[in-house]
């Protein structure tokens, strides 16, 4: 017990220190529409939110909003464009929708609800390549985005960006600043 009394402070430390790897090890979570979430009301400009946002693979994008109201369909880009909701690839109804982002590229979504796509209720959401050295992932959904521009590795910025090779060093870190400590 005198080691947990003696140590207290530094088991603190060494928690914050996991807690702030921790992050680095997953994607950042983004909500659309920020505080006013997925909606028609309010004249959310859903391009602009997507503008000035870094999306990168790993990502979550969570679309809130009131199901009796809306809703979340992924579509083609072609029915992107002229708001047709009539094939989406996927539907989401919850009104808490979490959407992980698994391949570069364009995603687009949009409210199904008749009028409410017109009315500038959609989103492209633009994960971006984190380099010119990675290859082209393929998915089944693939054949409905729009290639992406190759970029440099994410900025500090995006700190929160996952890298599978991040876990190990993460891990690798946390166990010599635990040891050190104990």
């Amino acid at each position: 017990m005198a080691f947990v009394l003696e140590n207290r402070p530094n088991m603190t430390l060494v928690f914050l220190i996991l807690a702030s790897f921790m992050q680095l090890c997953f994607g950042a979570m983004y909500k659309v529409g920020d505080s006013a979430g997925w909606t028609t009301i309010g004249n959310v400009d859903y391009k602009q939110w997507a503008a000035k946002k870094t999306f990168l693979v790993d990502d979550v994008i969570v679309f809130q909003y009131s199901p009796q109201f809306h809703n979340v369909m992924q579509v083609p880009h072609a029915e992107y464009q002229s708001c047709n909701a009539s094939a989406p690839i996927a539907t989401h109804t919850t009104g808490n929708d979490s959407i992980t982002i698994t391949t570069h590229g364009h995603h687009f979504f949009l409210c199904g609800v008749p009028g409410h796509c017109q009315a500038g209720q959609k989103v492209d959401i633009n994960v971006l390549r984190v380099s010119s050295s990675a290859s082209p992932s393929q998915s089944p959904l693939s054949s409905s985005h729009i290639p992406a521009v190759a970029v440099p590795a994410p900025s500090s910025s995006h700190a929160s960006y996952w890298l599978p090779s991040k876990f190990g060093v993460v891990m690798a870190v946390f166990l010599v600043v635990l040891f050190n400590f104990a």
